[in-house]
């Protein structure tokens, strides 16, 4: 039995999630990863070399990473969800001349709410991300967004559309922890690669 109950922490394979993931096994909760497919390399021509979250390397490196640590990963794909929505909406946006930010898109209409699904059927109650942000709540109850100790790398900006009701389910514990601490606790779990890795979250 979990010292803080169950919560489904939202892995990318990248250094941020990771130490997110162990940060969070190791104070007690019953964790459960989850990898996001949002694009599809293989069809988008380009690169022949595949780089960023979704990549197949980055779902083996998280699922790898769960396994050692002796907790489940599940992948899920939104492969669909996020064409429509964030892509096509970016490419239509960019066209008339404006430059949106496809992850406050990603974030409020696809991400959030595509782990919390998840996380209900998988009686999680709570979410976790990788991001650099705090969360605290007013004395009204109501949560409040606010920059994480590292403001080089804040990520607060992006998040402003996460509903209410998500956030009161959401923890970020990487948001009191500047990057340079993050890699060297990767360091410090024997995860030399993890901690060189460039991507976020």
């Amino acid at each position: 039995m979990s010292k803080h109950g169950r919560i489904l922490v939202a892995m990318s394979g990248g250094v941020d999630s990771s130490v997110a993931a162990v940060m969070l096994h190791e104070q007690g909760y019953e964790v459960i990863g989850l990898t996001m497919k949002t694009w599809d390399y293989a069809s988008a021509g380009g690169s022949s070399k595949e780089t960023g979250c979704c990549s197949l390397d980055s779902i083996n490196d998280a699922r790898t990473l769960a396994v050692n640590y002796g907790f489940p990963h599940y992948i899920l794909d939104i492969r669909d969800e996020f064409g429509d929505y964030v892509i096509d909406n970016f490419v239509d946006e960019y066209l008339a001349g404006r430059t949106p930010n496809p992850c406050v898109l990603c974030n409020t209409h696809i991400k959030w709410e595509a782990l919390l699904k998840r996380a209900n059927k998988l009686d999680c109650e709570f979410i976790a991300t990788g991001h650099y942000a705090n969360i605290r709540q007013q004395d009204s109850g109501r949560y409040v967004i606010s920059k994480g100790k590292d403001e080089n790398k804040d990520q607060s900006y992006v998040l402003w559309g996460v509903s209410q009701e998500n956030l009161s389910r959401t923890k970020f514990p990487l948001g009191s922890f500047a990057k340079s601490e993050i890699r060297q606790m990767a360091l410090d779990m024997g995860q030399e690669e993890l901690a060189k890795k460039i991507g976020e979250l």
